[in-house]
């Protein structure tokens, strides 16, 4: 669960605590190195590095279903997503993401599966540059994308926050 810019690991659990726990899930969220993720100021590294160690720390203490690791964000952090879960999508099967800006994967790997959703009102990212650029490029590239798009603005609804995790936790 990667938080949007600003953000921290705390804001980043919001409305997912509730919904893990009803579905039985291990909630990973990790906070970025700096203001926000490394790949958003030009660079990919620290913040690879340190998701890196946190996904050895919980691999390393609990039984994880490899068919199920899905990486998720919000804002920036749903950029940071989909650019990492691109490039590694042999281990992220699923990737998530609420409000998007881009995606920048350094090279691709796998066959994700993807769940987009962008408010029509967005005022940070406009969903016109940005949703609605990400996901007809993903489809043409061949990835499966379930979009959905709502009335709101930059936010994650509980509802579509529901959706995505009875989504990302169907087996491909």
């Amino acid at each position: 669960m990667l938080h949007g810019a600003g953000g921290n690991a705390m804001g980043a659990l919001g409305p997912w605590m509730a919904l893990a726990e009803e579905a039985g899930v291990i909630l990973l969220a990790p906070e970025s190195r700096g203001a926000t993720w490394d790949v958003i100021l030009g660079r990919m590294g620290p913040d690879v590095a340190f998701l890196d160690r946190a996904l050895e720390y919980v691999f390393d203490r609990f039984m994880v279903d490899p068919a199920r690791i899905v990486v998720e964000g919000f804002s920036d952090g749903a950029s940071y997503a989909l650019t990492v879960g691109l490039a590694h999508g042999a281990l992220f099967r699923q990737i998530v993401a609420f409000s998007p800006g881009f995606s920048v994967p350094p090279r691709r790997v796998g066959s994700p599966r993807i769940f987009v959703t962008h408010g029509v009102r967005d005022p940070v990212l406009p969903i016109k540059a940005c949703s609605r650029v990400i996901v007809p490029r993903l489809e043409g590239q061949g990835y499966e994308v379930r979009y959905v798009e709502f009335p709101d603005g930059h936010t994650v609804p509980r509802e579509l926050a529901r959706e995505a995790l009875e989504w990302a936790l169907q087996r491909a």
